[in-house]
């Protein structure tokens, strides 16, 4: 048993597969034309980590219920988890495509983090390999 997807709301298909392929390094796993549940046409969005098993389903918001959750997902809090093998490396990577760090790197007991937030204003840790001394 795994977990497969976990859905992020977005509102535009196109400006966040961007930011998370281009901004994040994920790969675009699928793009595909799909129906709502009452047949309207959406796109079925995976995008995932080179080499991670869980993908993100980046839904676009469908009605004013789910506008109201774009960026907010948690409630304000840290819902999502980027572990990667270089802290620094990924840290300036990121920062030059213009991801946004709302902490700066620290060091806690189980390894380096900052705060970022996605394209939606969802709170994403990166988290790497605790600093050597």
């Amino acid at each position: 048993m795994r977990i497969d997807l976990v859905t992020i709301v977005v509102d535009d298909y196109d400006r966040a597969i961007t930011f998370f392929v281009e901004a994040l390094g994920f790969d675009l796993v699928e793009d595909s034309p799909s129906l709502t549940n009452d047949g309207r046409p959406k796109r079925w969005v995976v995008v995932r980590p080179p080499g991670g098993g869980t993908g993100i389903l980046l839904a676009r918001a469908d009605g004013e219920r789910q506008a109201g959750a774009v960026g907010n997902q948690v409630a304000g809090r840290v819902g999502f988890f980027l572990r990667v093998d270089d802290f620094e490396a990924a840290y300036r990577r990121m920062t030059a495509a213009g991801v946004v760090f709302v902490t700066a790197p620290r060091d806690q007991p189980y390894g380096r983090i900052a705060v970022f937030t996605d394209i939606a204003g969802n709170r994403w840790d990166l988290l790497g390999p605790p600093e050597r001394s």
